[in-house]
């Protein structure tokens, strides 16, 4: 019974995948129309010399919330997949103050953050596939390097 429980608990909608890649399109939709898939923008902001990111940022962040704030209170299923809606809390230890650290870094010496930088490819900009390749290699060092230390701590 709690296994029946579980697949049902886990069943996506059909509509799950074409949600998620519309999502994605006005995602990258947004960024392009805004500025924010220029680097020279972003650095801008970086530099305090433009805050139109800020209000970009401030204004998704604004709607995020919002939409969790209610969903949480007044649903009690995901409309997509049918799982528990709840918030799930990460422990704020020191790999989310280095991943913060290094995503930082990166930020700042290309530009642009990832989904940035792919609405940034989508505009024409491919001097930026060089960022994208070191987000790349970056994701999978990281990979490599946790997945070396688990093997390490397992008795």
């Amino acid at each position: 019974m709690s296994g029946e429980r579980h697949l049902a608990s886990t069943r996506r909608s059909p509509l799950f995948m074409p949600v998620i890649y519309v999502g994605g399109l006005i995602f990258g939709f947004g960024l392009a129309v805004s500025g924010m898939a220029r680097p020279e923008v972003v650095l801008d902001f970086l530099q305090f010399e433009d805050f139109g990111l800020l209000f970009v940022m401030g204004g998704a962040a604004a709607v995020t919330g919002i939409a969790f704030t209610v969903a949480t209170q007044y649903l009690d299923r995901a409309p997509l997949t049918a799982g528990r809606y709840v918030r799930r809390v990460k422990a704020f230890d020191r790999n989310v103050v280095a991943g913060g650290a290094i995503f930082g870094v990166g930020w700042g010496l290309s530009g642009v953050c990832p989904g940035a930088a792919y609405a940034s490819v989508g505009i024409g900009n491919y001097p930026i596939l060089w960022a994208v390749g070191g987000m790349f290699l970056g994701a999978y060092a990281h990979g490599y390097w946790r997945t070396h230390q688990s093997n390490l701590t397992e008795p």
